[in-house]
This record gives structure tokens, sequence and C-alpha cells, in this order.
């Protein structure tokens, strides 16, 4: 069993109920943010799940450089201040550069690595000295665009004793799939949402949005959040029954 570990009012791990860290890719406005954002809020308290909000501020990982980026961090973590103090919630978001990380820090309650930068050891360990809860997200690519999940590798992360966060929507991703913007297949994120529960992940990891198909980053990978009560009663239940 993993340890415990506290994220504001929600503790991930040491066998505690699964937590969702859900949210749009991107921050595209604040008042959408804020509706996604009490809309979680409410689906998840129906749900008996805990939350934690995940919206990134810049994607500066773009396969375009024309593609849609955010409000950048000063705009974005109000945002995601008031998500913190309005509704309760605690926040999440993506930093890049080791100078975004203190700034980052006085705002979120967990600072997440993109996977590209899960080897960049002075970003890494700027985040870990803001005492913040670290996520880090690392996997491995097979061929051109196409992601294969292996889901021993939940199994091997579980050995280390902290908590394992599976990222159901950025494994249906297809990288460059669209030519100047990712792909994505999210018809199996409730598939692989099922499979990752059942072999024992603390948390899953959901983007979401209430129209994917104009959503204006990782749409194609994005789950409808109309379809979120469904997915967490079939997650429950499996949790339920391990």
């Amino acid at each position: 069993m993993s340890r415990e570990v506290p994220v504001g009012s929600v503790i991930l791990g040491g066998g505690n109920p699964l937590v969702l860290i859900a949210g749009p890719c991107v921050i595209e406005s604040e008042r959408d943010t804020l509706e996604i954002a009490r809309r979680l809020k409410e689906i998840t308290a129906a749900a008996g799940v805990p939350l934690i909000f995940k919206a990134s501020y810049d994607k500066a990982n773009r396969t375009s450089i024309r593609s849609f980026r955010g409000p950048g961090p000063e705009r974005g973590l109000r945002v995601l201040m008031r998500v913190r103090e309005d509704l309760g919630v605690p926040v999440l978001s993506d930093v890049h550069e080791t100078d975004q990380v203190y700034e980052a820090g006085q705002v979120l309650d967990v600072l997440q690595i993109p996977a590209f930068l899960c080897r960049q050891t002075d970003l890494v360990v700027a985040a870990a000295r803001t005492g913040k809860v670290v996520n880090a997200e690392r996997g491995i690519s097979f061929g051109y665009n196409n992601l294969v999940v292996d889901f021993r590798s939940l199994v091997i992360m579980a050995e280390l004793g902290y908590p394992v966060v599976f990222d159901a929507t950025h494994s249906v991703q297809i990288p460059a799939g669209a030519g100047t913007a990712s792909g994505g297949n999210r018809e199996f994120i409730a598939p692989l949402s099922r499979a990752a529960v059942a072999v024992g992940c603390d948390a899953l990891f959901v983007e979401v949005h209430p129209d994917p198909d104009k959503a204006l980053s990782d749409g194609p990978n994005s789950l409808k959040l109309e379809d979120l009560p469904d997915l967490l009663r079939q997650v429950k239940a499996i949790a339920a029954a391990r």
C-alpha cells in the first residue's frame, strides 16, 4: 500500500478513496475555467470522489508554434487561485522553467512536470524545494504518432511506495496526429481508466471539456464533461471490488 500524500483537503494513496485529477487541458478563459471547475465539483461531490482541479496556464510544448498556449503564468495563476479560494478545491498545473516554480508554488497545491521535461534535473529539484506535491509525467512512445499503455508500469511504480496516478487522456493522444496539433481517440478513455483502477492506481488524471471538438488544446483526447458521471460510477465500482 502506498503512503498517504495530502493535497489540501484531499488524501492520495494509503488506501484512501480513488481521487480524480480533472479539468480542461488549458485555461481558455477565466469564466469558462471557473464554470468547468464548479461543474466538476458538483459531479465529484455527487459521486463521492475527491477532486483536484487541473488546468495549464501555458502549453509550452506545442506541436506548432501557432497553437494556442494559454494566458501565461501571471493571469493563469490568478484564475487558479480563484478556483482554489472560491470553490475550496486543490489545484494543479504545469511548470516548464525553473524561474516559474517559486511563483507557481505560492498558488498551486501540486506542481506537474510535463512528460518531456521529467529529465530536466534543475526543474525537478526546484519543484521539490517548494515543499509542494510534485506530479511527474513519464511514458513511452512506440513508433510515430502512437502511444501504448503498459499496465505493468503501474504495478512497478506502486512498489516505490508513493501514490500512482494514471493519465487516462494523454494515454489516448496521437502526438502530431492532426498535422499541426495532436490527435486522439477519446473512445478509449473509459476502458483504459477501468483497467488502471483494476490494476490499483490511486488517482485518475482526466482532461475534460464541455465541447471537446471546440477545445483550444487536446480536444481529441479530452473527455466530454457530461460523460464524466458515468465514468466515475464505473471506476468506483471497480475500486470497491479490488
